[in-house]
C-alpha cells in the first residue's frame, strides 16, 4: 500500500476552478430559495427572475412543462395564497447537492428539495414534500439563472 503525506497532493487549476463553481451554485440555490420562502407578493417577479426568459419548468402536479416565467408567477403566487389563507408558513431548503459542468459552459445540478411548512403552535413545522430537482444553470450578466428545472417527488416515485 502507498500513502501520499499529507499536502503533497496537487491541486489543479481545473479543481480550483471546480470548488468556485460549486461554490456559486450553492450561493445561487440559498438566494433563489430565499426569495421564494419570503412569500410576499412582490418576491414572484423577483423569484421568477432567477430563470432564463425561456426557460422551462417541470412540476409533478402539473400536467405538462410550462414556461417558467408565466408557469411560476402563477404557482408561486398560488402557494402563498394557499399558506396564508392556512395561516400557515411555506420552506424550501436544498441539499446534497450534485453539480456538473457542460462543455458548453453550463451547469447540470441535481439535488434533494425539501419542503416544508406548519402552523404557530403545537404540531410546529413538518415535511410536506421530499423531491428531487434537477436544473440546468446557465451564465449570463447577473449571474446564474434557471434554464430548465425538473423536480419529482420521491414519495410519489
Amino acid at each position: 500500500m502507498t500513502a501520499e503525506p499529507v499536502g503533497t497532493a496537487r491541486r489543479t487549476p481545473r479543481g480550483q476552478g471546480f470548488a468556485a463553481l460549486y461554490a456559486q451554485a450553492q450561493q445561487f440555490y440559498a438566494h433563489q430559495m430565499h426569495i421564494l420562502n419570503t412569500q410576499a407578493t412582490h418576491a414572484t417577479e423577483r423569484w421568477a427572475g432567477t430563470f432564463t426568459e425561456d426557460a422551462v419548468l417541470e412540476l409533478p402536479f402539473l400536467p405538462g412543462p410550462v414556461p417558467a416565467r408565466t408557469g411560476l408567477a402563477h404557482y408561486v403566487r398560488a402557494g402563498a395564497e394557499r399558506h396564508r389563507r392556512a395561516a400557515g408558513r411555506l420552506d424550501h431548503w436544498v441539499g446534497r447537492l450534485d453539480v456538473r459542468p457542460r462543455a458548453d459552459g453550463s451547469l447540470h445540478t441535481r439535488c434533494s428539495a425539501l419542503v416544508h411548512g406548519g402552523t404557530p403552535g403545537p404540531g410546529g413545522a413538518r415535511v410536506l414534500y421530499v423531491c428531487v430537482m434537477e436544473d440546468v444553470l446557465v451564465a449570463t450578466r447577473g449571474g446564474w439563472r434557471t434554464a430548465h428545472r425538473r423536480v419529482t417527488r420521491d414519495d410519489l416515485a
